[in-house]
């Protein structure tokens, strides 16, 4: 007659691998994909947005849906999201799973879910981060960026800057800034995703997924 052990053993088992695949299967990943994609929507929806001259004449992008920026005095601000270049056709590569993180000092107090959009003006900029990360502001300052649907909207400005922020808040600060932030890429939700080990160059350079979540990202992209 088996033990009690024995016949807990294979339940134990099952349950380490149905918690394992929730970790593993993408659902998180998927998840964050659907939610970069309803920021472009309801970027897209807004009076005044990310104006098109400058989606068209850029060649990166980066999305964090919600990221959390909270201080008192000392602030910070953590925030996961995707980032896709251009291809040689014009199109919109896959996403790369991305995080953003950082601090700041100033006279600030509560707690503010963003949208966050970054559009970089070369991709190469991306696509060197590989498997590193790379500071914003230091190695490469984000300038807060124009308004309009289009270009002709406002001839104030020219579209020079490296990087243009965009963000969408709801909270008690009145704005952000993201100088001083680190972004880095997310290789643990890339495996998660395309289930293999591929780095972020090789992401962006391949961008033939057939996740419905990112047609949509696409879609949604290239519709703002």
């Amino acid at each position: 007659m088996k033990t009690l052990k024995a016949l807990m053993l294979p339940v134990m088992l099952s349950i380490f691998f149905i918690v394992g695949s929730a970790f593993t299967d993408g659902s998180k990943e998927n998840e964050r994909v659907h939610s970069a994609s309803n920021v472009l929507r309801d970027f897209g929806k807004m009076k005044e947005s990310i104006p098109h001259d400058l989606i068209s004449e850029y060649q990166g992008i980066v999305i964090i849906p919600k990221l959390i920026n909270a201080g008192f005095v000392v602030g910070g601000k953590r925030g996961r999201g995707v980032a896709m270049v251009k291809l040689g056709d014009g199109k919109w590569s896959d996403p790369v799973f991305v995080t953003l993180t950082g601090g700041s000092i100033g006279a600030q107090i509560g707690v503010q879910s963003v949208d966050l959009v970054l559009v970089f003006r070369h991709k190469g900029v991306l696509t060197k981060v590989k498997n590193g990360d790379f500071t914003i502001g230091g190695d490469i300052s984000a300038a807060a960026g124009p308004v309009g649907r289009s270009s002709s909207a406002n001839t104030d400005y020219k579209l020079e800057a490296e990087v243009y922020s965009y963000s969408r808040s709801r909270g008690l600060f009145a704005g952000i800034s993201i100088n001083g932030s680190n972004l880095a890429i997310d290789k643990t939700a890339n495996a998660n995703f395309y289930g293999n080990d591929l780095s972020s160059k090789e992401i962006f350079d391949i961008g033939s997924s057939n996740k419905e979540s990112v047609k949509v990202l696409k879609a949604s992209l290239a519709a703002l």
